[in-house]
């Protein structure tokens, strides 16, 4: 994985309140995060763009914006650090290059069951024919 710096720019959070469970505290204090971040401005190669926005999958906004929704601490600065983290992550997975298929040709054997069962399948269709009184 390169070492890959996230521009401030490219990033936007907004703090709201944390739905689920958690009492009146919850529903008072805006403590979860939602992290924007425009994949334009992440400046990507072309291989780590098409794969992180295949990864990001319902994340990615119309928008080409990453939106990640972190609630799962009571403090906003937790939070933050845990939307960072998996963004960073999100990132050096992006960054990984998927092995080169190698294209292989069917061996003898296979060739020999296609053209057995070609074979047994025409005989079928022959005797599907008319029958002829000579």
């Amino acid at each position: 994985m390169p070492d890959f710096d996230i521009p401030e720019e490219a990033l936007e959070e907004r703090f709201i309140t944390g739905g689920g469970p958690g009492g009146q505290k919850v529903n008072k204090v805006a403590t979860a995060v939602q992290l924007r971040v425009n994949l334009f401005r992440l400046g990507l190669p072309p291989h780590a763009y098409r794969k992180i926005k295949e990864l990001a999958g319902s994340r990615l906004t119309a928008a080409n914006e990453i939106l990640i929704q972190a609630n799962r601490f009571r403090t906003q600065e937790a939070n933050r650090q845990d939307a960072r983290d998996r963004l960073a992550d999100l990132i050096a997975r992006a960054h990984e290059r998927d092995a080169r298929r190698i294209a292989t040709k069917p061996g003898k054997a296979a060739k020999a069951r296609r053209v057995d069962a070609k074979k047994a399948r025409s005989s079928v269709k022959q005797g599907r024919g008319k029958i002829r009184m000579d």
